[in-house]
């Protein structure tokens, strides 16, 4: 990583060059930054077209007016997150901004004034680097540092926002008058201009109506999520392939192999892949992945491609390490699969949101008791949640821009409401049986199993999205050994 020139965030002709402690330049002579001005192509992009999802943000900002007419709405995008000293992390931008706009920018924030007949819309973004004071090629932040920007006329024609300079936002914002809603957590210079503005009660009615918007789909979005679910089952093929490898080394190889999937396809991982081999299985968010990778035992691997619109896949399959299931494992896993053939088939359209967890936790609860593992009748360890010793979790969540979407919405609208078309969730049962567990026979002891795919809900009933994927414990050994020859 090269070291960078003194630092000059927004330097003006008032205010002197930043010096970098240790760096090599001691500064800028005058005829250095007289130089820097000048010799440069004009590189305007003129013939730029909207984003492919510009009409469904432009609804969904339309939806967002009407539900709160007279207020002025903030959304801000986010800003960099320090690593270490001077590194910071990738950026991801909020998926409340990126949802209303498309723009994923460091620093953007879009404003809904209000007007007589709804809202003036303006996404505030840094312009591009400016060549008049330096700052282009001195600051840490500079076009010549971390890349290009689109000039503001330039988002303008891709986001089908007005834009405007950010820097110019908080002052505007301080000097506001009248109701005014933002989303915390994410820019605090701008959650700082309005701290006098703004109460926690209505800000969080913002982010709970934003997130259950997200609550059904629509054919971009479900269109997006496909993308990912198909990179995921080539990511889900990459790894079988190198099963040897990782032998060779650990977990790490199988979660630097979906990684490239990941980067090459789309944007990033969804979330951190769960790569468990073994006993580590058990531990439902294992991702350290430094463990052993061994034959004999199960890899479970759950992991997702996100795209780069950032909608993530999240799909688990648990895979024999050496390509066929032992008696033990195949007996766990089909009992698995069972409970999540009953979980899919209770996702429709008028189910209530719990009918596929209720579903899959019965199966389960039925094959610990007929295994003896816990003792019956079925209802009385259902009542008393007594399963949930080796189930631990739910069978599943909403899905989306965020791997766990639609998380501030309402209880009533969520996980006590009912199944819609357009609604995208997770089935994911599974069994764990933990290495020290003492109340289960040894031979159970280190296996954990899970199933998860991602279902579409339809007029009709549903769509697994990840179909492409076996499930069932001989396709998916016939599936690995076609893989590998």
């Amino acid at each position: 990583m090269a070291e960078e020139l003194p630092e000059t965030p927004e330097t003006t002709e008032e205010e002197p060059i930043k010096q970098r402690k240790n760096g090599l330049y001691p500064g800028v002579s005058d005829e250095l930054a007289e130089n820097m001005k000048s010799g440069w192509a004009d590189t305007e992009l003129r013939d730029l077209r909207p984003v492919e999802q510009a009409e469904h943000t432009a609804r969904r900002r339309a939806a967002l007016s009407a539900r709160f007419p007279g207020e002025r709405l903030v959304i801000p995008a986010g800003n960099l997150k320090t690593r270490s000293n001077d590194t910071d992390y990738p950026f991801r931008s909020a998926v409340e901004y990126t949802y209303l706009t498309g723009n994923q920018t460091e620093d953007g924030v879009l404003v809904l004034e209000p007007t007589t007949d709804g809202h003036q819309e303006t996404l505030y973004l840094l312009p591009r680097s400016n060549r008049e004071n330096g700052e282009f090629w001195l600051s840490g932040q500079g076009e010549l540092w971390v890349g290009r920007r689109h000039s503001l006329a330039e988002a303008e024609r891709l986001y089908g926002i007005p834009a405007s300079d950010v820097r110019e936002l908080p002052q505007r914002l301080r000097e506001a008058t009248g109701p005014v809603r933002v989303v915390r957590g994410y820019d605090a210079g701008i959650e700082a201009a309005l701290t006098d503005k703004v109460t926690a009660e209505r800000d969080e009615e913002l982010r709970v109506f934003l997130s259950e918007m997200r609550l059904i789909k629509d054919e971009f979005e479900i269109g997006e999520l496909q993308k990912a679910v198909d990179s995921t089952v080539r990511g889900f093929e990459d790894v079988v392939k190198v099963l040897d490898k990782a032998e060779a080394t650990s977990e790490r190889y199988i979660e630097g192999t979906f990684f490239l999937r990941a980067r090459v396809e789309g944007n990033d991982v969804g979330y951190g892949s769960i790569c468990a081999s073994g006993p580590r299985a058990c531990t439902l968010h294992w991702v350290r992945n430094d463990g052993p990778v061994r034959s004999g035992e199960l890899l479970l691997l759950d992991a997702g491609v996100e795209t780069h619109t950032l909608y993530t896949a999240d799909v688990t399959r648990t895979l024999p390490i050496n390509g066929t299931y032992s008696e033990i494992q195949k007996k766990i896993y089909d009992a698995v699969y069972e409970a999540q053939e009953a979980g899919i088939a209770a996702v429709r359209p008028g189910a209530k949101y719990r009918d596929f967890h209720d579903a899959a936790q019965r199966v389960l609860t039925e094959k610990l008791v007929e295994w003896g593992l816990v003792e019956g009748p079925v209802e009385r360890v259902l009542e008393l949640g007594l399963q949930r010793r080796w189930t631990l979790h739910g069978t599943g969540h909403m899905l989306g821009m965020d791997v766990h979407d639609c998380a501030a919405a309402r209880t009533e609208t969520y996980v006590d409401g009912t199944l819609e078309p357009g609604m995208v969730l997770t089935v994911e049962p599974g069994l764990y049986f933990q290495a020290d567990d003492l109340t289960v026979p040894e031979e159970y002891r280190g296996i954990g199993v899970r199933i998860e795919d991602d279902i579409l809900v339809t007029e009709d009933g549903n769509r697994n999205l990840s179909a492409a994927l076996p499930r069932r414990s001989d396709e998916v050994e016939a599936w690995m050994v076609s893989l590998k020859s």
